[in-house]
């Protein structure tokens, strides 16, 4: 299993340089001046001098060649400095580390959403197979995996806040619950949808295998068989969706943080793309690719509880 570990955190390494590579190649050949676009948002007014532009270039390196640009953020990064804000002037790694909870909060009550519609749907759906309840749930899967997310948290906004007036239109306020509802909703819906139909699928082929046909002829009762013996082995499948799903989520989710001005992540990456801040896009990209590759790592490691017949060593992985 260390082994294992080990050549994954090695991965980790290649697939964050690969694209921290990327994102510095695309932000830079880009349309228009960096410099320009940084200026103005630095001092807001679009009515900046020759001067003003030209002294920001130099001072922030971007006269430099691209590789050159690269290599001297990856140098900074190495020795534990992700540098400052071109527009703000503060830490990356301060207000990456601001940002980051209300990404955590969402993402987890997203997940609790998804899990607490898909799971039991799934199930049901694959011991009534092909009745009224299983249609109805796939129908809604169907649904729930066409509709976008934008469209979706508008629809809730002109409901919950502004017709009914129940729930809070954006915002983040002081935490509260209420203002992490629709978004929480939002964002697990679509989960939800992927997740119920892997569910069912993988319920309807554990529940045809051998050892089930036995546990029935042993007079088992049905609640048993599919909690103890059919859903453990059906979960493996499952739970490969569910990390990268979280992983998903805790990337910011960004088209569901910047409708309900949700101050996390993906809001924060939005704005640095418009602003064109190269330190803080390289440096919320750079996190959201070490934590995505760090969620898969425990799902994999994961496998080996879920069905004990998995081990790592013995395959020379």
């Amino acid at each position: 299993m260390l082994k294992f570990i080990a050549k994954r955190l090695l991965l980790m390494f290649i697939v964050a340089l690969g694209v921290t590579i990327m994102t510095f190649s695309i932000m830079h050949f880009a349309p228009g001046d960096p410099a320009e676009m940084i200026a103005i948002a630095r001092y807001g007014t679009e009515d900046v001098s020759q001067e003003e532009i030209d002294w920001i270039r130099a001072q922030e390196g971007l006269d430099a060649p691209v590789h050159i640009q690269y290599l001297r953020w990856l140098n900074h990064v190495l020795h534990g400095d992700l540098g400052r804000s071109l527009i703000t002037g503060e830490s990356v790694l301060t207000e990456f580390l601001l940002r980051f909870p209300a990404t955590l909060k969402l993402a987890i009550a997203s997940m609790i959403v998804s899990l607490l519609i898909a799971i039991p749907i799934g199930i049901i759906s694959a011991t009534k197979q092909y009745s009224v309840t299983d249609n109805v749930s796939m129908i809604g899967a169907l649904i729930g995996v066409s509709m976008p997310n934008f469209w979706l948290g508008l629809l809730l906004m002109l409901l919950f806040s502004l017709y009914l007036g129940l729930l809070p239109v954006c915002g983040y306020g002081d935490g509260d619950i209420k203002h992490m509802i629709l978004p929480a909703i939002t964002l697990g819906t679509g989960m939800a949808a992927i997740i119920t139909r892997l569910t069912r699928s993988s319920m309807l082929e554990v529940l045809k295998q051998d050892y089930i046909t036995t546990a029935r002829a042993k007079g088992l009762r049905e609640k048993v068989i599919i909690c103890k013996h059919a859903l453990k082995n059906a979960l493996i499948p499952v739970v490969t969706v569910i990390g990268l799903q979280f992983g998903w989520a805790l990337e910011g989710a960004v088209i569901v943080e910047t409708i309900f001005a949700w101050p996390g992540v993906g809001k924060l990456l939005v704005d640095s793309i418009f602003a064109r801040d190269f330190a803080m896009i390289q440096g919320c990209v750079l996190f959201i690719a070490v934590i995505f590759v760090l969620v898969n790592l425990m799902v994999d490691i994961s496998y080996a509880y879920l069905d004990p017949r998995i081990r790592y060593e013995k395959e020379g992985r």
